[in-house]
């Protein structure tokens, strides 16, 4: 491969359409600065949207507190039902929504997308019985069906790998974010007396208003990818495609290619990753749908219970940012996610074990927050997926694997919960316990797959003529700039820099032999 040419500022307006200019002067400080103006922008949009896609699904159980299954005349399993059906439109619509993420611009998919779960979320308020809410929560699930795969696909597109797991967790804390938000709004929006509507029907409006609303904004702050971004200056747009060189994971494509999606279907590691999905999601769509009336079941009133998950949802923001900076710091992931499900079987032993009385209600209260910690594990398992996983259209079918999985999981984890278990729910938390411990066992699994992967790797550098040992720049806190042309200096020879050769294609990791798998 010939040696890439390197331009500077002065000469970019001579060079915009010259494909073989693919290097520019960037140091530690370009990168922390184009990082910050990415934060700024890109990131806050990704927040806020995800902490409307969360506030919108977290109602439905604050709507039951207050008088939604009475007052639409509910019966047996259909709040369970009702509770699975937006998991059941996203699990079919994944096959879509991975071909959408690639060809239709983020710009444009990520707004209409909100839009379109907003008018959802308003419909519920409108909803009488279990006919007309199940239709208003299918069509939520299903504008929120690509989501999470579209923010994990942005994200990984416009950051480092070693910036990767903060960022995820920013966005993904605003589980525990809508948590305490919802608490708080039902708390408030259920003491207003109206002769109209019902206190559950303001709450559903209200939220879903405030997500219509904010669309329009979501279009006009947001940017496809680096290579466009307005926020940044022409420089600072080849210096932000120089720096994610290191990634090894390409920096978007608008062609889906069918190579992709056989090399993700043929790979041991999907599956695994599907495992943990579902796995994970099992027991987080049991707090978030269950939360409350298992609260309930402890012996408080209504308000009570909803003010008594405002902490469960702080606790969450801690753990998913403890998570992931441990993942970053210590950078063995997988060591990480089986240790924050250790707390969650405890937990659930808590609540399995300890009899429903009065005297118990601190010790029942306490197994509920520990299943805080299970909302750690997602934004672990995303950054696993997204780091190890190269080539648009390979990253977008993975997540949307990984969201069909989630899907399916929220599907399963109601249905776990009957009425007539209530309000110790035995058979569906001994369940959990089950899951709980076979997630370990799968994390476990996948840690030694992507260990083998990374010797596979060696030898196929071996067998290229190049090092077996390579420096994963991608991975390190102090940026180092691939345009250094005396790399060597500081290892010595023989060891090889990832990136330090390869033009940033949309290649799958399986074709790079210069990727780096992390575990």
């Amino acid at each position: 491969m010939a040696k890439p040419q390197t331009v500077h500022e002065e000469d970019i307006p001579h060079k915009l359409a010259d494909e073989a200019v693919v290097r520019v002067p960037l140091t530690a400080e370009d990168s922390k600065r184009i990082c910050r103006k990415t934060d700024k922008t890109i990131l806050l949009v990704l927040v806020w949207v995800y902490f409307l896609q969360i506030l919108d699904k977290t109602v439905l159980g604050y709507g039951a507190t207050f008088g939604l299954q009475s007052d639409t005349g509910l019966t047996g399993n259909e709040y369970s039902l009702i509770g699975s059906i937006g998991p059941i439109a996203q699990l079919a619509w994944q096959p879509f929504s991975s071909f959408l993420i690639v060809k239709v611009p983020h710009k444009i998919l990520m707004p209409v997308m909100c839009l379109g779960w907003g008018i959802a979320q308003a419909c519920m308020a409108a909803s009488y019985n279990f006919q007309t809410l199940m239709a208003a929560r299918f069509f939520l699930g299903l504008f929120e069906a690509g989501c999470l795969p579209l923010f994990s696909v942005i994200t990984s597109q416009w950051y480092l790998r070693a910036e990767q797991p903060l960022r995820i967790a920013a966005w993904y804390s605003t589980n525990g974010m809508a948590t305490i938000i919802a608490a708080a709004l039902s708390y408030g929006l259920a003491h207003i007396k109206s002769d109209i509507l019902l206190p559950w029907q303001i709450i559903f409006l209200f939220v879903g208003l405030l997500t219509v609303v904010s669309a329009p904004v979501v279009y006009w702050r947001l940017d496809n990818d680096v290579s466009t971004a307005r926020f940044l200056t022409q420089m600072e747009r080849f210096q932000g495609m120089e720096r994610l060189r290191a990634n090894q994971t390409g920096t978007g494509s608008t062609e889906f290619k069918l190579s992709h999606v056989w090399e993700t279907f043929l790979e041991p590691k999907t599956y695994l990753w599907v495992g943990m999905a579902m796995l994970l999601n099992i027991g987080a769509s049991v707090t978030n749908i269950f939360g409350p009336l298992i609260l309930g079941g402890l012996g408080y009133d209504d308000y009570t219970t909803t003010l008594l998950t405002m902490p469960f949802g702080a606790l969450q923001v801690i753990v998913i940012l403890l998570a992931s900076y441990l993942a970053q710091t210590a950078r063995v992931k997988g060591a990480v996610l089986a240790s924050f499900m250790l707390p969650v079987v405890v937990g659930l032993a808590i609540l399995y074990a300890v009899a429903r009385t009065k005297s118990e209600q601190s010790a029942l209260l306490a197994g509920y927050y520990l299943l805080a910690f299970l909302f750690g594990g997602n934004p672990l398992v995303v950054t696993w997926i997204i780091g190890n996983t190269a080539g648009t259209t390979k990253k977008s079918i993975c997540m949307s694997l990984y969201n069909a999985a989630s899907s399916a999981g929220n599907i399963v984890g109601p249905l776990l919960f009957s009425a007539k278990d209530a309000p110790t729910y035995h058979p569906g938390l001994r369940a959990c316990l089950g899951i709980f411990s076979a997630m370990v066992a799968v994390v476990l699994i996948q840690w030694v797959n992507l260990c083998f992967l990374n010797q596979m790797q060696a030898r196929r550098r071996v067998a290229n003529g190049k090092s077996a040992e390579i420096i994963d720049h991608s991975m390190q806190s102090n940026f180092h700039g691939l345009a250094d042309e005396n790399m060597d200096r500081e290892t010595g020879p023989g060891v090889a820099h990832a990136g330090s050769n390869v033009v940033a294609e949309d290649l799958t990791d399986r074709e790079n032999d210069e990727f780096v798998y992390i575990y």
